[in-house]
């Protein structure tokens, strides 16, 4: 084709450009890269050219064989492009049926080795959410996957995202990758919240650590954790106390329902409680969290004994004020009141 357009002077055609097009393609799916490609472009050229041929030809040789590597390139990142597209959606789907488990199994597990998982070993799930959503690329992503690959190198490590959130799936004997995720992710995010699941074994056990990761966020927000990353294994006392929901309000209403007679609402009495107790029942701590003096902190806790009738000082009725605590934030006591077994009304 050079030996016919330096002879001719004439351009290269359509279809000539489209066949290179095609070729480049066709080498990239066969796994040649393009250097040598362009390399060899450049040695047939040297071939056309000879000390014989007129300056106007050479000159006209060079531009076609920028026009032939030029079509021919474009062809190789055209398919190069399609690949890596593939490769992200054949990703994306396997993420997807990991984490809800709607795959079947022997073909998940087949699936996953390609993605540095075996799924007959357990795994824990890391899920980090911050003030953003993120998605596959962004740069807190990226951060966050380069950091843990200089630290443990190509270890079966899956960094992904899913619903805005940063995903990390580890093996579950290794809990330093899922610790050191945690720390990078905390600071990436600026701050965000991670929580991290229990292992669990088989593909299934993904989706079982996934969804712990999930529900801990969820307690998270509803009782305002403040902790950076959270163990769903500290947190299984929670789905236990709510495991009877009628029983909890119950309990909610039939304890701390009087604080509701106190001028300014329940609410003050309730975050008294909360802080007293978070701070193993040390007034005077609890009065600094609260911006009180300690006077008044001791007022609002026998103000607490008076209406209710049960005491934050004494053992046995401090474990049932703090249960119905916890209730009331789990069930956002008192915005939505139940008012009484079997019955709830919206709040108002």
């Amino acid at each position: 084709m050079l030996a016919g357009v330096s002879a001719t002077g004439r351009r290269l055609t359509r279809d000539e450009l489209e066949a290179l097009r095609s070729r480049g393609e066709q080498a990239a799916a066969a796994g040649v890269g393009l250097r040598s490609l362009v390399r060899a472009h450049l040695a047939a050229a040297a071939r056309t050219s000879h000390p014989g041929l007129p300056e106007a030809a050479h000159r006209h040789l060079l531009a076609v064989v920028e026009q032939t590597v030029d079509a021919f390139a474009e062809g190789h990142e055209r398919a190069q492009r399609l690949a890596v597209r593939q490769e992200e959606a054949a990703r994306r789907e396997f993420v997807d049926d990991l984490l809800y488990g709607r795959s079947d199994l022997g073909r998940l597990a087949e699936r996953a080795e390609r993605f540095g998982l075996l799924l007959s070993h357990a795994h824990a799930v890391a899920v980090a959410e911050g003030p953003e959503p993120y998605g596959d690329g962004y740069p807190v992503s990226r951060s966050v996957e380069s950091s843990l690959v200089a630290r443990f190198g190509a270890r079966r490590i899956l960094l992904t995202t899913k619903d805005g959130r940063l995903i990390c799936v580890a093996p579950g004997d290794e809990p330093e990758v899922l610790t050191y995720f945690a720390k990078l992710a905390h600071a990436a995010t600026d701050g965000g919240h991670i929580a991290i699941g229990r292992p669990h074994p088989g593909a299934g056990g993904v989706v079982h650590s996934y969804e712990e990761a999930l529900n801990a966020l969820d307690l998270a927000a509803r009782m305002d954790l403040d902790e950076p990353v959270l163990h769903s294994a500290d947190l299984l006392v929670y789905p236990v106390l709510t495991r009877d929901r009628q029983a909890m309000e119950d309990l909610v209403v039939g304890v701390l329902g009087p604080l509701r007679r106190a001028r300014g609402g329940a609410q003050p009495l309730i975050d008294t409680l909360t802080a007293y107790f978070d701070t193993n029942c040390v007034a005077a701590e609890a009065a600094r969290r609260l911006s009180l003096s300690v006077r008044a902190m001791t007022y609002r806790l026998d103000r607490i004994h008076k209406l209710t009738g049960a005491d934050p000082g004494e053992p046995g009725q401090r474990y049932t004020l703090q249960t119905a605590v916890i209730g009331a934030r789990l069930l956002g006591w008192p915005d939505e009141e139940p008012d009484g077994p079997g019955r709830r009304r919206a709040s108002r």
